[in-house]
């Protein structure tokens, strides 16, 4: 990145001497976008320097577990407290317990503009749990305080997460940090399961799918994009994620395509094609649940060297590195204390919201489609999209990629697998039988992001075309017809008539 301190090692006799470049002055921000603007290939200046087998890591890479820091190598350090729990410089509090007025200082500071602006809806937490028990009707205006006080409580999911990723090695910090974002969807599926809401539940993976690798990382490339002309990341990331994307897009429309492939087959009974099309969902489930484990493993064991240097890297070129590594910081405590809190507020505002879904369908117009496929995803993935947007702006493209892509499968490799899971070992018939229109979307806007991976780096442009691409589908998703609805309205009646006689 122009203007970005260089620090290089050189191997001596046996010991180790630093190399490192005049530090830069203190620009204005506007001297320091023109600087980008002029230079904007030395975006690339680093990524000749980042390992890229593990014999790089083990024999002098960038891939060590140590941290630069104004020049310097810095070992993780230990908290006292935790003993033998290594905590790194950027998660380091200086502090141990629980302390009420750092605590709330530090939570309503956040982590960016965008996520204190977030904060301004916490006085909407308690007036929807309020109304949810004193006004027996107004089912509309329940879910739409629920709907809104959901947001701050999963940016607080989000940015304890993020607080306690710090004090973790870099991958494991991110994946952490991810699958605790996602515990807004979790519970939304858990609670939709319960009562039955198959249908939606299966609109909310998709849409949870396409609003993360749409909308989000539109969003990442359009915001980096007024800072830069390119933000560039790296081949490592999007490689695994693009090609797991379309290895999970394929396998969740396996059983939609054999449902659609021999339904119309002569003398086949319905229910046995019904039962045929589950027994498929529960298998495809359980390889897709093997497959989020084997790339959980990938990261975090196996190539942990490459993806820990390359977000490294990421750190050395963040706008705001300076003004973050001074911010007070959580204790890990504090951190647990926060997610207990934004947890338990998110599962009581979830029951809130998920029983009135029901009646503002039946009431309002809103149909099952467009409920399942925007509005439920908007409000899970709240978190992740805040953070990623946020890491976009301050040019930590891997990071914000990560999130974005790391988010979108978590929802197709554990989160809906997981639940079709827990269907079957509850008796529920939750299947993976997805419209096709669902499917088409999923698998074609899987190629269109793809193609934009592919070269590595990405411009305001290819931002706005993505969001278009999910408004689109979120129009397209308004239209559809209720057809479910219609169809149990329609067996209803043929029940009853069928009684009658």
């Amino acid at each position: 990145m122009a203007g970005a301190t260089t620090t290089g090692r050189r191997q001596n006799g046996g010991g180790m001497e630093r190399e490192k470049s005049p530090r830069r002055s203190h620009h204005s921000s506007a001297s320091r976008r023109r600087d980008e603007r002029a230079a904007p290939g030395n975006h690339h200046h680093h990524n000749g320097t980042l390992p890229r087998t593990r014999h790089d890591i083990l024999h002098g890479g960038h891939g060590g577990h140590s941290v630069l820091h104004h020049g310097h190598r810095e070992a993780p350090r230990k908290d006292g407290l935790r003993g033998k729990i290594p905590v790194r410089s950027e998660g380091e509090s200086g502090r141990t317990g629980i302390h009420p007025l750092h605590f709330f200082r530090i939570i309503w500071r956040s982590t960016s503009w965008l996520s204190r602006a977030v904060n301004v809806l916490w006085p909407v937490v308690p007036a929807a749990i309020a109304v949810y028990f004193a006004v027996p009707e107004s089912h509309l205006l329940k879910f739409i305080l629920a709907y809104i006080a959901i947001v701050p409580c999963a940016n607080l999911v989000g940015f304890a997460g993020q607080e306690l990723a710090r004090k973790m090695p870099h991958m494991l910090g991110v994946l952490t940090e991810t699958t605790l974002a996602s515990a807004v969807e979790i519970i939304l599926f858990m609670m939709l399961l319960a009562q039955d809401r198959f249908i939606l539940i299966q609109g909310a993976i998709l849409g949870s799918i396409l609003a993360t690798m749409l909308l989000c990382l539109g969003l990442c490339f359009f915001a980096a994009g007024m800072r830069r002309d390119e933000a560039t990341f790296d081949e490592a990331i999007t490689e695994a994620g693009s090609g797991l994307l379309l290895t999970a897009g394929i396998g969740l429309a396996v059983p939609s395509i054999f449902e659609r492939s021999v339904s119309g087959t002569a003398g086949l009974d319905p229910r046995v094609l019904e039962q045929s099309v589950l027994n498929i969902s529960h298998a495809v489930a359980v390889l897709l649940l093997i497959a989020y484990v084997v790339f959980v493993w990938f990261q975090t064991k196996t190539h942990d060297g490459i993806f820990n240097a390359i977000f490294e890297h990421d750190e050395h070129r963040d706008h705001d590195r300076e003004k973050d590594i001074m911010k007070d910081k959580l204790t890990l405590t504090e951190c647990v204390v926060a997610l207990i809190i934004s947890v338990g507020l998110v599962a009581l505002l979830a029951y809130i919201l998920v029983q009135m879904i029901e009646p503002l369908i039946e009431k309002h117009g809103v149909t099952d489609p467009f409920m399942g496929l925007i509005l439920v995803p908007l409000v899970e993935k709240a978190a992740e999209h805040l953070t990623a947007i946020d890491e976009a702006w301050d040019n930590q493209m891997n990071f914000a990629l990560s999130h974005c892509l790391g988010a979108t499968l978590q929802t197709a490799l554990l989160n809906g697998p997981l639940v079709v899971i827990v269907g079957w070992g509850l008796g529920k018939p939750m299947s993976l039988d997805f419209q096709i229109f669902d499917m088409a979307m999923l698998i074609l806007s899987i190629i269109a992001v793809g193609n934009f991976l592919r070269d590595q780096k990405s411009n305001y442009l290819e931002g706005f075309l993505c969001v278009v691409l999910y408004v689109a589908i979120a129009v397209t998703a308004f239209y559809f017809p209720n057809v479910h609805a219609a169809a149990s309205g329609g067996d209803g009646a043929g029940s009853g008539e069928a009684g009658g006689h």
